[in-house]
């Protein structure tokens, strides 16, 4: 059977906190209040088009998983505990159409822009609709869990030690949010996998989250957060090679050893 090509045109993008895929969170939930903008092309009459939007709380937006150029038939989600699983049977982005859809909470409308909470794209994804979450229409309370609900992984709890706490706030005030992030991954659990890059030693872990480096306890079902390094090694941080915002971040914390 041949069937005619669908071909559609972004009508804009989402800036997010997110710039490559192993940051952004697994599904909105977990994205806890991270913020973002849709902004949406101009020329276009978007702005009509977005008329009475902001009567809404939340949203459907579909969007393009713009950095995937393969699919699997086959993926292993972080949740599954007995192997793969196929790919119209999880929300993984590797997928024949890379399409996504994630509810948001609207935050404003102004213009060709929409602030909301929640994200869990990365940014600059292509957007190519935006819809209202119906509460009545879209809300099944009946609906199955599938695979998940005969392969269960309940969440770990995500503890933070007085020093990871105030780690978190000086980058936070420099504008780097890696609280939902951080937490995201861990409450996946201790062990590596594909989609979070772990390295055990004993009772302890480090988990590496972009250019950071996050250390951690195990407590039977508790992990806790010691600190936060930079993933930069001494030598860059003093020479210069760096970024400057993380050899001021080594000055104000400095590391207890050497970042893996």
């Amino acid at each position: 059977m041949t069937l005619p090509d669908a071909v559609f045109s972004p009508i804009g993008v989402v800036r997010t906190p997110f710039t490559e895929r192993r940051e952004a969170p697994r599904q909105p939930y977990a994205a806890g209040e991270a913020p973002g903008t849709i902004e949406l092309l101009p020329g276009h009459r978007y702005e009509d088009a977005l008329r009475d939007l902001d009567q809404w709380t939340h949203l459907w937006l579909v969007y393009c998983f713009h950095l995937n150029r393969t699919w699997r038939p086959t993926v292993l989600p972080p949740r599954s505990r007995h192997g793969r699983r196929g790919v119209f049977s999880t929300r993984s982005p590797h997928r024949p159409n890379p399409i996504g859809l994630s509810v948001l909470r609207i935050v404003g409308v102004d213009g060709l822009r929409v602030e909301v909470l929640g994200v869990d794209m990365i940014d600059q994804s292509p957007v190519l609709d935006i819809k209202p979450y119906v509460p009545f229409a879209d809300a099944v309370p009946t609906a199955g869990t599938g695979w998940i609900a005969a392969d269960p992984e309940p969440a770990w709890e995500v503890r933070w030690s007085p020093a990871a706490l105030a780690q978190l706030a000086w980058l936070d005030a420099h504008g780097v949010a890696l609280r939902e992030p951080i937490t995201a991954a861990l409450a996946l659990g201790p062990q590596a996998h594909a989609y979070r890059r772990i390295r055990r030693d004993g009772p302890r872990g480090t988990l590496s989250l972009k250019d950071w480096r996050v250390t951690f306890a195990v407590d039977e079902r508790a992990l806790c957060v010691e600190r936060i390094d930079s993933g930069y090694r001494p030598a860059q941080l003093v020479t210069g090679e760096a970024p400057p915002l993380h050899a001021a971040y080594a000055l104000r914390h400095p590391s207890t050893g050497s970042p893996p």
